[in-house]
């Protein structure tokens, strides 16, 4: 009897050392970073704990983390244009839990998964029913940005009151007949050309501008250099036409200056023409020399 309380004791301990052991450890977590964990105790959410090591009751306490991050859902739809022409559409939206609100959501939906498969994903193809059908499909292909904007107001209307925000919205591609395709990319074709032949004709009368405006700025230089030169001319006559009357009042007031411009003009030759011999030759007083 001795030898089995002997031996049942040496079995116990380890036991015990083994389950306190795993308590110890079990006692422990950790969050990942983009998370938050849903403390979950016998199956009901308790209460939310932020990326880290965080404790927990052993063997009581259970945690299921849900991301807070964006994530990215991606639908391929089929459709109709306004026109009644099949389209299928590929688009994707990203959306952002609320931090603060997650364990609401874990309680309402179960996770993540859940809120997709129930909330999101069939509100998102609603949207995108409820807009594209507005469109034509040659408008839908030059204005795809416009009918994102639609599918992305339509959307954000449906999940008002969900802990959850819509970040943005991608047409990813869209799918037309390849007929109707084919008569697209002729029509963008000749508009292209159209466009060009345009700026062609644009560029020309730029060119044609600016040889007018060169040839009118060329013309405008002659005149300035054609006036510029006329005003010197006239300048000049003034001057000469003073020089004149000033030489006509000096020879006015002064004879002498006539003798002078004679004597400064003779040749030194006395004249050939007979004179009688009552005639006196001409003769000019000049200062005598000082000495």
């Amino acid at each position: 009897m001795t030898t089995k309380k002997f031996k049942t004791k040496y079995i116990t301990v380890p036991v015990l050392a083994i389950l306190g052991l795993s308590a110890a450890i079990s006692s422990f977590y950790t969050v990942e970073e983009g998370h938050v964990g849903i403390v979950k105790r016998f199956s009901e959410a308790k209460y939310q704990e932020n990326p880290g090591l965080h404790f927990k009751a052993p063997f009581i306490d259970v945690i299921e983390e849900i991301e807070v991050r964006t994530r990215k859902n991606q639908e391929k739809m089929p459709s109709s244009t306004s026109e009644q022409m099949p389209v299928t559409v590929h688009a994707s939206v990203n959306w952002t839990v609320d931090k603060a609100a997650a364990i609401d959501l874990f309680r309402k939906y179960g996770g993540l998964n859940q809120f997709e498969q129930r909330i999101l994903d069939p509100r998102f193809r609603a949207a995108v029913k409820t807009i594209i059908p507005k469109f034509t499909a040659e408008k839908l292909i030059q204005d795809r940005a416009t009918a994102i904007m639609g599918i992305e107001s339509e959307l954000m209307e449906e999940m008002k009151g969900f802990p959850v925000s819509v970040d943005n919205i991608q047409i990813e591609n869209i799918v037309l007949p390849a007929k109707y395709l084919q008569s697209i990319e002729t029509k963008q074709t000749e508009k292209n050309l159209a466009d060009a032949e345009k700026f062609k004709l644009d560029r020309q009368k730029l060119e044609a501008m600016r040889e007018v405006n060169t040839a009118d700025a060329q013309a405008q230089a002659i005149i300035k250099v054609a006036e510029a030169e006329a005003k010197a001319t006239e300048i000049k006559g003034l001057a000469e036409a003073k020089a004149i009357e000033a030489k006509a009042k000096s020879l006015r007031n002064n004879p002498l200056i006539i003798a002078l411009t004679q004597a400064q003009n003779w040749d030194g030759k006395l004249p050939t023409t007979v004179m009688s011999e009552k005639a006196a030759l001409p003769i000019l007083k000049l200062p005598e020399p000082k000495e």
